[in-house]
């Protein structure tokens, strides 16, 4: 007997917009969880919040000429879809676009959704207008941060659960896809023990019952492997990246760890693309740490001087915030898995931003009051960075180059950096500054940068001297690799059906999110352009709860 319409594995952003979607329509839905019922929204709930708009409102305010064919130009470009399989993702990365350059801004905005009036320019690119990156940018800032892009959903889904149309069960393990006759009618799993750990931190496994569910559909929205590294290793693309970090922190909690991926696979479902993930390379070790290994990344602007673990510097287009992927590459292919910032007081005060909702409170307490102190007219940086300069175990600084030196060698007991190779370079670098153009790579990057007047009111300084000692102190950063999102998945089509390595959909089995690789197994290709996650989340929800196939 079939106890809903639809069962929705997974209570993250995905699950929540499908099941409002669905509860819409009058379907009777159950979202099933295996966290307490303070975790609902998943790790929506810790990001950014960034959404990439296209052509929107806050970028025509800012002076920036974008288009649906941009977008694609750069989308395609990035992506680079080379494989059969990638058909599906292909379509999806078109919808995708038409959504975001047409009804996605006043969708959102009629639930009450808001932007941050600068537009961020997030992954800046290869080199190339036909290659990877942003031509323009694109990174919306909902005011709220990733609660506030969650709020509109979980507000909808609370809404139809006092309706009665919604019910949420948490400590609701699925560990089984119920088939019979070759569809899905249900699932099943454990009822795990009561927990009371606050958001984020690692829940118990404990088992103290089991359960069945029946419905004509079933929609997985789990999310990603980024909390398990056994499985980002075993994933690891090593013909393109090279063996896998020895030492990685985690960008995501331990409760993203891929296990519907596997029992979604059991159920007939195949995973295209798992080969291709996003991981980013500036993370530091959270001084206050939530999760396991728990990383941050630092959002950098383009002026810190970035070196590997011998102190060579790297060449573009691996400048700080440009080419994620091409920059881990970089760094894997000296045989260690860290880099080094060298900054200023200077640059860190206006360009350094750290991911992560609890580590941007203005934003998060949507205070206009607030924002401005801290990031316009402040003498220092955010009280969280400064927090992390001041406690965290990857920064270093001094008054002097060879003290700061002398700190970032200290810090891996070896003296790998030389002070005067690593001073030669900067120096040279210096010696740029001077003239309003430059042979140098990085100090064109800034100035053009600088053309955006986004950038040059928040996220680019002014052009200095590293060594003058006015722009000091000096900081040294250890930059670790930290896992965050799978773009491979499971593959679906634009309904969001879940298919079968025949590519034929399976009857009353669909799929959204990060365990779908935001849609199509994949429709990122093997690289993003940023705000295209939580983005993805969306989108894909909206498609399964929107699809004439569900029943």
């Amino acid at each position: 007997m079939n106890t809903s319409d639809v069962i929705i594995v997974g209570g993250g952003l995905a699950g929540l917009v499908a099941a409002a979607e669905l509860a819409d329509r009058g379907k009777k839905v159950i979202v099933i969880d295996q966290e307490p019922e303070a975790f609902l929204g998943g790790q929506a709930f810790w990001s950014l919040g960034g959404l990439m708009l296209i052509d929107s409102p806050e970028q025509r305010r800012m002076g920036i000429k974008d288009s649906r064919e941009l977008a694609l130009q750069d989308w395609m470009g990035s992506a680079q879809f080379d494989r059969p399989e990638d058909a599906w993702p292909r379509k999806w990365a078109e919808a995708y676009v038409d959504f975001a350059a047409g009804p996605m801004r006043g969708w959102l905005h009629d639930m009450g959704m808001r932007w941050f009036p600068v537009v961020g320019w997030a992954e800046r690119g290869g080199g190339f207008g036909s290659g990877h990156g942003n031509s323009v940018p694109r990174f919306h800032l909902t005011w709220g941060v990733g609660p506030g892009t969650q709020a509109p959903f979980e507000r909808r889904v609370r809404e139809h659960e006092q309706a009665g149309r919604i019910t949420l069960k948490f400590r609701h393990r699925c560990s089984h896809i119920i088939m019979e006759n070759g569809a899905a009618v249900g699932v099943s799993g454990e009822v795990l023990a009561a927990d009371t750990a606050a958001r984020g931190h690692k829940t118990n496994r404990d088992i103290v019952g089991d359960f069945e569910l029946r419905a004509p559909s079933v929609v997985v929205t789990s999310g990603g492997i980024g909390g398990d590294f056994d499985l980002v290793r075993k994933s690891w693309p090593i013909d393109r990246l090279g063996p896998a970090p020895k030492e990685m922190v985690a960008g995501v909690p331990a409760h993203v760890d891929g296990r519907m991926i596997a029992i979604s696979e059991a159920a007939g479902g195949r995973l295209i693309n798992n080969d291709r993930m996003w991981h980013y390379t500036e993370g530091v070790k959270n001084w206050d740490p939530i999760w396991p290994n728990h990383g941050i990344r630092i959002l950098p602007g383009p002026s810190s001087m970035w070196f590997d673990a011998r102190g060579n510097r790297f060449p573009a287009p691996s400048l700080p915030g440009f080419d994620s992927l091409g920059s881990l590459k970089m760094i894997l292919d000296t045989g260690f898995d860290y880099s080094w910032f060298i900054t200023t007081q200077k640059i860190v005060k206006k360009e350094f931003a750290l991911s992560g909702s609890e580590q941007n409170p203005d934003f998060a307490d949507k205070s206009w009051v607030k924002v401005v102190q801290q990031r316009i007219l402040n003498k220092a940086a955010t009280s969280a960075v400064e927090a992390f300069k001041e406690h965290g175990e990857n920064f270093v600084v001094a008054q002097t180059l060879p003290e700061l030196i002398a700190k970032m060698n200290g810090m891996e007991g070896n003296d790998l950096l030389s002070p005067d190779k690593i001073e030669a370079e900067i120096k040279a670098r210096d010696m740029q500054v001077d003239n309003n153009f430059s042979k140098d790579a990085q100090i064109m990057a800034i100035h053009a940068a600088r053309n955006y007047r986004g950038d040059k009111l928040q996220r680019t300084a002014k052009l200095h001297k590293i060594l003058d000692p006015a722009n000091g102190p000096l900081i040294g950063v250890k930059l670790n690799i930290i896992t965050r999102k799978t773009l491979g998945g499971l593959h679906t089509n634009l309904d969001s059906q879940m298919l079968d390595a025949s590519g034929v959909p399976i009857p009353g089995l669909f799929a959204a999110g990060e365990v779908a690789g935001f849609g199509g197994g994949g429709y990122h290709g093997y690289n993003a352009l940023e705000g295209t996650f939580l983005g993805g989340c969306i989108f894909s929800g909206r498609q399964a709860g929107r699809a004439d196939t569900i029943a």
